[in-house]
């Protein structure tokens, strides 16, 4: 399958909600890979200063499992949440990536990265005579490896880990790498997003990115573009209460500066979002949440509602 194919996979699957993109993602890469004589992606995967929300939410993907996930696109060498190994032989596993898939594995980063006072708000291992933070393990891993990619809003641009007060000086990964990142944000991400991105890593190599970092295919458009309250937007015909039917902008909702395909792509196995169940758009995938979205349920400015009638994408997103 072609790259323009697979983006077109990507946006059709989306717009049923009876299907998922991981449905016919690894058919497509079972392909690849027979094509190419291509093995499975290795990933290396670190949490550190998060709630954990994203692996649950990867755990979700429907269609196939999560297992099938595993045994056929991506080879999990090291993950603090999903290992058996322990201690001593957990870390050795590291030692071992590094000396045998030096430039070729994937970094995965769960969760924001304190830098305060060296970082030791975050340990992710103790040896017997030292600690390992955060900031020592991504940086460390960061350089060899061939992609870093950034699940969540936290990794990808510190969120809630780095909200006010932001005690322990939390920053995203991009803040700790001197290296592109690619942002797959969400709190928590759409499990679509993040199966998507590593079958695009796996079959061509980096995706089309928007000027935040994130791929294009997932975050090319706001969620008011689609959104299927947008004819009351255009109406001028807004809700008053929790509820009611009409959009929804007037009761805070941010969807007209966040970029993400919520409205198409749906959440809980494909069925639902937000807006759906009468809750307004928090702008969770946005560079700035929590921040730049509290205090919650309080319209936007005015300049904005302009900004959002027109049918563009997201600041600083770009079209595909």
């Amino acid at each position: 399958m072609h790259k323009e194919d697979f983006s077109r996979l990507c946006h059709t699957l989306s717009s049923d909600k009876n299907n998922a993109l991981s449905e016919a993602v690894l058919s497509v890469v079972k392909d690849h890979q027979n094509i190419k004589n291509k093995k499975k992606l290795p990933v290396v995967w670190l949490e550190t200063n998060d709630s954990g929300d994203n692996n649950i939410a990867f755990m979700n993907t429907t269609y196939p499992y999560l297992g099938r996930v595993f045994e056929e696109m991506i080879d999990l060498l090291y993950s603090n949440t999903f290992m058996a190994a322990e201690g001593r032989d957990a870390l050795n596993i590291l030692d071992q990536v590094l000396n045998i898939y030096k430039g070729k594995f994937t970094l995965v980063v769960e969760g924001a990265i304190p830098i305060k006072d060296q970082g030791l708000y975050n340990i992710i291992a103790r040896t017997k005579t030292r600690s390992i933070t955060a900031l020592e393990a991504v940086t460390r891993l960061g350089e060899p490896a061939e992609h870093v990619v950034a699940i969540g809003t936290c990794a990808s641009f510190g969120g809630p880990s780095a909200a006010r007060p932001n005690l322990t000086g939390s920053v995203g990964v991009r803040d700790v790498l001197d290296r592109e990142v690619i942002n797959v944000s969400g709190c928590p991400v759409n499990p679509d997003w993040f199966v998507g991105t590593l079958a695009h890593l796996l079959m061509y190599g980096k995706p089309e990115l928007d000027q935040l970092g994130r791929p294009t295919l997932f975050y090319g458009f706001t969620i008011h573009r689609h959104c299927q309250r947008r004819s009351y937007f255009d109406q001028g015909d807004f809700a008053e209460k929790l509820g009611d039917i009409e959009c929804m902008f007037s009761l805070g909702c941010i969807g007209p500066r966040t970029g993400a395909d919520c409205p198409y792509r749906q959440w809980i196995n494909h069925v639902s979002w937000p807006v759906k169940v009468n809750t307004p758009c928090i702008g969770c995938t946005n560079e700035d949440f929590p921040d730049g979205s509290t205090p919650f349920f309080t319209p936007m400015p005015e300049k904005n509602k302009k900004q959002g009638d027109q049918n563009s994408p997201a600041p600083g997103v770009d079209q595909v």
